[in-house]
């Protein structure tokens, strides 16, 4: 049996799109689900100040996570054209190396998280009275780390096999089984903080396991003892494109940490709490973008590897297509629905008044952004990792973090929410720019 299927070399882009897509977009849903469900049920029963306190926590534990999500795109993206060059034995000493370096790495940064706890936090925005909820989300959260990171990783290894439905399976599992725990860990046993952290910590351990069934008994990547012999060139191929990953999450926890002082500063707990709600919607409202560009990487990918450019153009053209579909009706929805949207998180009247209109302006430029997620997921597949990192950090790095530091001086917390729509506009250019150059010099058609 080949290690992956040749429909990626044959079948047609649009129903290769729809088969990669779909399972990724309805795992991503599952996975935002239970980040809001468990935001609605941490806001309602135990208050404002434990969604604030999340806020604070989730970026930490998302920044030691990402690692495994890191090495996980990075790594499938090697394994990937591997796979296209029909390289068996690359693409087996790269899971390899996958497995040996999330854990690795993940257990390298709990150590640090373990002994610099109030430290951590408080760099983190814990300010005032959200550092006792906060510590007690983040310890339970933080033992459960390594598994959350190679559940990151795995899920991306078997979208590179093609069987992406696996991949949906484990984040609902994740998802499903978080919920029903909040619900006995904090309505029933009424454990508040502790009671979300300990369930989030649970269903991390879930996924592993069934992720680790899957490898053991469906995969078609089967390693030997062999393959964890480390490699420094293979090891060094996977981290440049990883860092394009970590390095995007490591921004978004230096945004986390600006835009919580920040906000801290202007409006105090409650403005942290009104974008813990806006980071969640922002999560939940474009997981169809996010499965496309998730479902596009390993097309992509293999396409490249085989030297198809034509192909590797249509998936480009076809993803970014489908994907500003489903954000323009994301952006209707959110300008529509944004007050109900928010009176579902909480009942604090100060949060519900200040949300909904940050939440548009937050939204207001979603409709364009299918051009910067796909134009910097092609590069990441394609194995060119330096503009894969540019275009990553282009948002966050380049354009939001100056902007959330430069115009709250003049128009106060406006000035922060202002900030997004403007970043987006200006990285969707950006990487306008650059996709087009690519297709003009390197992806010409035959």
């Amino acid at each position: 049996m080949s290690i992956t299927s040749t429909d990626l070399a044959n079948k047609g882009i649009k129903q290769l799109l729809f088969k990669q897509s779909v399972p990724a977009s309805i795992g991503i849903l599952f996975m935002t689900v239970n980040v809001l469900i468990d935001t609605i049920f941490v806001g309602r029963w135990i208050g404002a100040l434990a969604i604030a306190a999340l806020s604070v926590v989730m970026p930490i534990t998302f920044f030691i996570s990402s690692m495994g999500m890191a090495i996980g795109i990075g790594g499938s993206s090697v394994l990937s054209r591997a796979l296209g060059k029909g390289n068996r034995e690359k693409a087996l000493n790269t899971f390899a190396h996958q497995i040996m370096m999330t854990f690795g790495i993940a257990s390298l940064f709990v150590i640090i998280g373990l002994f610099f706890s109030e430290e951590v936090l408080f760099a983190f925005g814990a300010n005032g009275d959200i550092m006792a909820p906060a510590k007690e989300f983040f310890l339970p959260i933080l033992f459960a780390v390594p598994f959350q990171a190679f559940c990151m990783t795995g899920n991306n290894v078997i979208r590179a096999e093609d069987k992406s439905r696996h991949a949906m399976v484990a984040m609902i599992i994740s998802a499903v089984s978080n919920i029903i725990l909040d619900i006995i860990f904090i309505k029933v046993l009424n454990l508040g903080v502790f009671g979300a952290a300990l369930a989030t910590s649970l269903s991390f351990f879930l996924c592993f396991l069934y992720i680790l069934w899957f490898f053991i008994y469906k995969s078609e990547l089967k390693l030997e003892l062999k393959h964890f012999v480390f490699h420094k060139e293979l090891a060094r191929e996977i981290l440049s494109l990883s860092f394009v990953t970590f390095a995007r999450q490591g921004v978004i926890s230096i945004l986390a940490i600006i835009l919580n002082h920040t906000l801290y500063a202007e409006g105090g707990e409650h403005a942290v709490a009104v974008y813990g709600i806006i980071s969640r919607m922002l999560m939940f409202a474009l997981f169809p973008v996010l499965g496309i560009t998730q479902g596009f990487m390993p097309i992509a990918g293999y396409n490249y590897g085989a030297e198809n450019y034509s192909r590797v153009r249509e998936t480009i053209f076809t993803s970014i297509k489908y994907a500003a579909l489903f954000a323009v009706i994301v952006f209707i929805v959110v300008l529509t629905f944004a007050k109900p949207i928010v009176s579902v998180f909480t009942t604090d009247a100060i949060v519900i008044a200040d949300t909904p209109g940050a939440l548009r302006w937050v939204f207001a430029a979603s409709p364009i952004i299918a051009v910067q997620l796909i134009g910097a997921a092609y590069f990441q597949a394609a194995g060119k990792a330096t503009k894969a990192l540019l275009l990553t950090l282009s948002k966050q790095g380049f354009f939001l973090i100056p902007l959330v530091l430069i115009l709250p001086q003049f128009f106060g917390i406006f000035g922060v929410w202002v900030s997004f729509p403007i970043a987006d506009v200006l990285s969707t250019i950006v990487t306008g720019l650059f996709l087009r150059q690519e297709m003009t010099h390197h992806l010409k058609k035959e």
